[in-house]
């Protein structure tokens, strides 16, 4: 018999600090019980979040103003990046107790949104082993059927095969004020690209492709009609440019 789950086995995992025997374990349990599986998840987005937002301050200079004057030019900026690596660290950390009330903050509002949420879903579920869609590509008619039904919308995942990408499956996610999908792609490398889809874009007309780097993620998004659209992945700027290009001629015009 396998031994009891603990809270903070839970958290472990969270944090991806367990060893693979009782990650293993610990992933059997989520699958049985989706509603825990639903607030780690949150936890972990949580704490990916706030390391994305606050891990390149390490790199930054000292600011002149908290400099440390008392101490060594050397050690005023080791002091520094050692305060700054804890608080990372307490933050991470508490991101699981914080996550149960944090509210959306204002700056993912608007159109800003649309990239900072699509790289923070593909940070979240692209190291996943076991469970990195919900549904494969083995099962792409329902996969396609089951995501088009919740949003409202036909939708087409565009094929990437020509440029080394074949599509592993997808998920449903919760978007700003209702679902949003989100299809994975998988080269022979074991790399792996996301196309996150919303149909929230009611105010949004612009077509245009942008550019937004979202820690060690890049994301080419555009909108188009209702749909917003943006592919995620850790790849240069062309070369994501290149399979934007690819996805972007595939995709239907919006009515």
């Amino acid at each position: 018999m396998s031994a009891p789950v603990t809270e903070a086995e839970l958290q472990a995992w969270v944090d991806g600090q367990l060893p693979p025997p009782r990650r293993a374990a610990i992933d059997d349990y989520l699958a049985l019980h989706p509603a825990e599986a639903a607030r780690l998840r949150a936890y972990r987005e949580q704490a990916v979040a706030l390391r994305a937002r606050y891990s390149p301050v390490l790199d930054e200079p000292v600011p002149p103003a908290l400099a440390l004057r008392r101490l060594p030019p050397r050690w005023r900026a080791q002091s520094l990046r050692a305060a700054a690596m804890l608080a990372l660290a307490l933050a991470g950390g508490a991101a699981g107790w914080l996550a149960r009330d944090a509210a959306e903050p204002s700056a993912m509002d608007g159109q800003a949104a649309l990239p900072a949420r699509a790289a923070l879903a593909h940070a979240v579920y692209t190291p996943e082993i076991r469970h990195p869609v919900e549904v494969g590509a083995d099962q792409q008619a329902h996969l396609v059927a089951w995501l088009s039904k919740r949003l409202g919308a036909q939708l087409k995942p565009p094929r990437l095969e020509a440029q080394g990408y074949a599509l592993e499956g997808g998920r449903l996610l919760p978007g700003q004020s209702g679902p949003v999908a989100q299809f994975m792609y998988r080269d022979a490398g074991g790399a792996r690209l996301t196309l996150y889809v919303s149909t929230e874009q009611t105010r949004n007309r612009e077509t245009g492709f942008r550019f937004a780097q979202e820690g060690e993620v890049g994301v080419f998004y555009w909108i188009d009609g209702k749909f917003g659209y943006a592919l995620s992945g850790s790849l240069d700027k062309a070369a994501l440019a290149a399979l934007a290009n690819a996805v972007y001629a595939q995709l239907e015009p919006a009515a």
